[in-house]
């Protein structure tokens, strides 16, 4: 095991903030403007649990009066019914991700009582998903419920106000989506094949009519009708020689497809897209480099937003919840070393008034800019990534944490992050590399990743690393690894694949076993299984199983030589415990010491705020004693207890 790192000290850094920070539950967030613009509201903590708030608009934000008093699990998002009548959200149970619809009448909440949230589909071991919220019907939602089939989930009708559910549709043909018109009519659905490849048919007729097809590795996505409601808005990398996503226009019922824009650039896929409800045409599109780039459609947005970009350089500007009218906003303006304030914006009047600023208690003075770096893979790959260093500290022969992304299939972006800065703040340099297979950088460097857990997708991040010793910026001798999901696989990959790289690392609910993974996804992500196989390794063939135990980190438990934290969530359905276990034992049956957390009322990541300021106190602390950081020795003895609580007595049986 690795020798412990005295700690290092310099006066020149910033303060050591505290963590709850970056970690506890803001005071506001997630705002929404009700779609008549009266009310506004938001997440705060309600005795110590986030719940949902309400308060007229133009008041203030003392007057607020919840609308949900949740205390067993937090609520992370909602939304408005189209007429005001309902705030939604959804919850599960614990993080097993089975989700119910909620939803209450806000108007109560100036009655003198806390509104009475109504669980709409009130179902057990069922996930309901959201696919469509009515315009014409705003009392309606169309859903997908999977209680008749585990793996695809039927359509129905959900009246808000009632609870009734209408079943409109038995999912007997694998379909993953479905279109609707401006209309709220339903008029496409994405089919998966058992291959694996995708299909869009028209269900306009009596008889379904295939209107397109595309292979597993390629990507078709619908978005939206055009305002005749007679083509439909798709971005697509369909066919061999096409590397970069681009937006097209697909005519119903004929199938001609139209490039409608790809990126000017040609640097990077199509990346968002904003709409306009009213005249239902395109606002603007944007693309993600290293940062993203917006071509606006229409003058007066445009106008719009530079009049506020201008204001506020070296920020993202991003304008969301409009009312119904379009006339009031709320705009988000937020950077790297700020994470962001939130202005009401009034069209008519081009007026922003300030609503509150995100994490307000963070100096910003004291976080560190995320500069965007390239650097060589070991075949030749250009690895674009996202390099913080620590504020007030001289750029050589820093302690560094590798923090790959989840997913794998997603990426990383400029902006503010919690788990960099705090990171940073502790003294450390962190490496975000997107690596081969990360999204947005087109399908050859995607498809580069395909089967590579472990190997080349290991290796984009060993580079990483030797890109930055060779800068002089990192010491070799103070690398660690941290990641969630994917980047907690990576983790436990860097520290058995390349166990003389890294000092430590931390897995948070990250698996360990390719096999055990495969063979235990939820039934839901049916759909999703010929991609893994493909992309990952088909664990049905031998030469498949083969590939999949060479590249689990569980199977070369006994190369690891670093210390270890394990971070898991009891009921997670997507990385099971069982993932996390199979290491921990392995290491345990070597007599090599690992720290194990489990938190038994979370998931796939944590969402109780004490879990998470326990989880990351412990590695704060782990962190300093081998990589030399600084970090915060006290902690509130709530939190202290909480620790206890969910780390695991390696002298018991798991």
């Amino acid at each position: 095991m690795s020798k412990s790192v005295a700690l290092t000290r310099d006066d020149t850094q910033p303060p050591l903030l505290d963590r709850n920070v970056f970690f506890g539950d803001p005071a506001i967030s997630s705002a929404r403007l009700s779609p008549n613009g009266r009310y506004l509201a938001f997440l705060r903590p309600f005795e110590g649990t986030r719940n949902i708030w309400i308060k007229p608009t133009e008041s203030s934000f003392d007057e607020a009066r919840p609308l949900t008093t949740q205390q067993v699990r937090p609520v992370s998002s909602f939304f408005w019914s189209r007429d005001n009548k309902f705030v939604l959200f959804i919850l599960d149970n614990g993080g097993d991700e089975n989700f119910n619809i909620y939803a209450l009448e806000p108007e109560f909440a100036y009655e003198d009582s806390v509104p009475q949230a109504k669980n709409l589909t009130n179902l057990k071991g069922v996930r309901v998903l959201i696919y469509h919220i009515c315009r014409n019907e705003p009392d309606k939602l169309f859903i997908g419920i999977n209680d008749r089939d585990p793996a695809w989930h039927d359509l129905y009708k959900l009246n808000i106000s009632t609870g009734k559910l209408t079943l409109i549709r038995e999912n007997n043909e694998r379909f993953i989506n479905w279109i609707f018109d401006w209309d709220d009519q339903i008029r496409l659905a994405v089919k998966n094949t058992e291959a694996g490849n995708g299909e869009l048919w028209s269900l306009e007729e009596e008889k379904p009519k295939l209107m397109l097809e595309w292979s597993v590795l390629d990507s078709v996505n619908p978005l939206f009708f055009d305002k005749d409601n007679q083509s439909l808005f798709l971005t697509s990398n369909k066919g061999e020689n096409i590397d970069l996503s681009a937006l097209f226009l697909m005519h119903i019922p004929g199938g001609g497809i139209d490039l409608v824009e790809r990126d000017p650039e040609n640097k990077v896929d199509f990346g968002g897209i904003s709409v306009s409800e009213i005249s239902k045409e395109i606002i603007s599109t944007s693309y993600t480099d290293d940062r993203t780039r917006r071509y606006f459609k229409k003058e007066e947005y445009e106008r719009m937003y530079e009049s506020i970009s201008s204001k506020y350089p070296e920020h993202e500007v991003s304008f969301y919840s409009p009312t119904l009218d379009e006339n009031l906003w709320l705009v988000n303006i937020y950077s790297d070393v700020d994470p962001g304030t939130v202005f009401l914006y009034n069209r008519e009047e081009q007026s922003l008034k300030l609503q509150y600023k995100n994490r307000p208690e963070i100096p910003r003075e004291a976080l560190a800019p995320m500069r965007s770096v390239r650097y060589p893979s070991s075949d030749g790959l250009e690895i674009q990534a996202y390099l913080t260093l620590p504020k007030g500290r001289e750029e050589k022969q820093l302690p560094l944490i590798i923090m790959p992304h989840g997913g794998p299939w997603v990426r990383d972006y400029w902006g503010y992050n919690g788990y960099v800065q705090f990171l940073a703040n502790r003294g450390y340099a962190v490496l975000q590399p997107n690596f081969r297979i990360s999204t947005g950088f087109g399908k050859k460097f995607l498809n580069a990743g395909n089967r590579q857990w472990g190997d080349k997708m290991q290796d984009d991040l060993s580079w990483g690393v030797k890109y930055l010793v060779e800068m002089g910026i990192a010491d070799k001798h103070r690398i660690g690894i941290f990641g969630g999901s994917y980047g907690g696989y990576a983790a436990l990959a860097g520290l058995a694949f390349t166990p003389d790289l890294y000092a430590c690392g931390v897995s948070f609910v990250g698996p360990s076993n390719l096999i055990t993974l495969l063979e235990s996804i939820p039934p839901y992500w049916e759909a999703g299984r010929k991609m893994f196989h493909i992309r990952m390794g088909d664990p049905t063939t031998e030469e498949g199983r083969e590939q999949l135990i060479r590249q689990s980190p569980l199977y070369s438990a006994e190369k690891i030589k670093s210390p270890l934290m394990v971070v898991q969530g009891q009921n997670d359905p997507r990385v099971k415990k069982a993932e996390s276990d199979q290491i921990v034992t392995a290491l345990k049956e070597r007599g090599f010491p690992v720290v194990y957390l489990n938190a038994p009322d979370e998931g796939h990541g944590f969402s109780r705020p004490e879990n998470t300021m326990a989880f990351i106190a412990a590695m704060e602390k782990f962190l300093a004693e081998y990589l030399g950081g600084r970090h915060q020795s006290d902690m509130p003895e709530k939190i202290k207890k909480r620790l206890a609580e969910i780390t695991v007595d390696l002298g018991r049986p798991l």
